[in-house]
């Protein structure tokens, strides 16, 4: 059942309410700042931002008490433009000229990092999201004995997206001959790093894994690749690419008669629109599920379950359910949750509230500092997802291996292409 927004507000109303005893207001806002890819080809990861924004807006009309007074919470909301360079202007912007009390960010390593190096340079508290912790980790030059001392970070890691893909694949008759798309940025690079990415974990359990080498995201040739696969007789082809990347591969892949088994992608299958676009070619594809309507999870601040977040979005916005839905939450769950235990809205008292959150999410788990890789990193579990005919919708994704996560329901068992 979905909360209608009456009620969205009075949940978050009792979050934000510490005493029976009248707050005055402050006269100064507290400005939460949200940078996000909402146009450009990464714009589907923040497709459902405006939506989560307003329902956030509307949550917070009561205020946040911080700091024992209470606070009208402005919600500033700016586009990265998929590009990791205007991501830092609109970072800095933020901090320097807004003057946010806390940072949030998600949407790949494109737009996340870049928001965090400003705010660790600045010390203005961030969290971020939808990014694997090891792009976001180590490719901001992270060093694990020290950590960040004001970024932090929820999602998966690429021990658990490779735990996923080879979990679905052992059930599939195949000759374990894997073909890697690893564009040069920074997932690209992560996932095809022969020490952090799939090539050392492949090899170990008797996949082999051919590996072309980068491309540009953006390339409209995949002839080496392919050329490469057909070559060493590859069966699945895995990696991580943007959507228009991918509908390129597979077209040229079908005309150039290759025809693998098994397509397992990260980035680029996220999406129902996505889908929709590749047509009968992205019937069968796979991909990791980070969110879906059946997790069995609760938010903390709205009392909804997944199944009615979802909801709510697809009666709201007449479009499907999307991933980054659950995260871009989840993400406020935590400011929420921060800024109503901070001591006061100094930078400090607000990172300390941040580094010592443990909620139960709309995503799962949320701590730091505990069973995480890193003091920075709280890690959210995941399954796979592979793309069916839909009863409802044109295509829908139906989890199809939960090995590394038997609490989240599976729907069927993975099929071959």
């Amino acid at each position: 059942m979905s909360m209608n927004r009456r009620q969205f507000s009075q949940a978050v109303a009792a979050l934000a309410a510490t005493s029976a005893t009248p707050l005055l207001w402050a006269a100064q806002a507290i400005k939460i700042g949200y940078v996000s890819p909402q146009t450009g080809p990464l714009a589907p990861f923040g497709e459902a931002d405006k939506w989560v924004i307003d329902q956030m807006k509307a949550a917070f009309k009561d205020g946040i008490v911080g700091g024992g007074t209470r606070h009208a919470v402005e919600i500033v909301l700016k586009d990265s433009q998929s590009n990791p360079n205007r991501a830092g202007e609109v970072a800095n912007d933020l901090i320097l000229k807004e003057k946010v009390a806390l940072m949030l960010t998600a949407g790949t390593p494109e737009t996340a990092n870049p928001v965090s190096d400003a705010c660790e340079l600045n010390e203005v508290p961030c969290v971020s999201s939808v990014v694997p912790w090891q792009p976001w980790f180590f490719g901001r030059n992270g060093d694990p004995r020290q950590g960040f001392d004001w970024t932090y970070h929820l999602f998966w890691g690429l021990e658990d997206v490779i735990a996923a893909y080879t979990n679905g694949w052992k059930g599939l008759q195949t000759n374990k001959k894997v073909g890697g798309l690893f564009p040069n940025d920074g997932d690209g690079n992560a996932w095809g790093d022969k020490k952090l990415g799939f090539p050392k974990p492949l090899a170990d359990m008797g996949l082999s894994l051919t590996d072309p080498g980068r491309f540009q995201s953006g390339t409209q040739d995949f002839s080496a690749q392919i050329a490469a696969f057909k070559r060493d007789n590859v069966e699945i082809v895995t990696g991580v690419v943007i959507p228009p990347d991918a509908k390129t591969f597979l077209t040229q892949a079908r005309q150039q008669g290759f025809k693998p088994k098994a397509v397992t992608l990260g980035k680029a299958l996220l999406f129902p629109s996505a889908l929709e676009a590749l047509g009968d070619l992205g019937l069968g594809l796979s991909t990791e599920v980070w969110w879906s309507p059946s997790h069995p999870f609760t938010s903390s601040l709205t009392r909804q379950s997944a199944q009615a977040l979802a909801d709510s979005y697809e009666a709201g916005t007449r479009k499907q359910w999307t991933q980054p839905i659950g995260f871009a939450h989840a993400l406020f769950e935590v400011a929420a949750n921060a800024l109503a235990r901070s001591k006061s809205l100094k930078a400090e008292d607000v990172r300390n509230a941040v580094a010592s959150t443990s909620i139960d999410s709309i995503v799962g788990p949320v701590k730091w500092g505990g069973p995480g890789p890193m003091k920075n990193v709280s890690r959210t579990p995941l399954v796979l997802g592979q793309w069916r005919k839909g009863h409802q919708r044109k295509v829908e994704l139906v989890i199809v291996n939960n090995g590394a996560a038997t609490n989240i329901p599976a729907g069927g068992a993975m099929q071959l292409l």
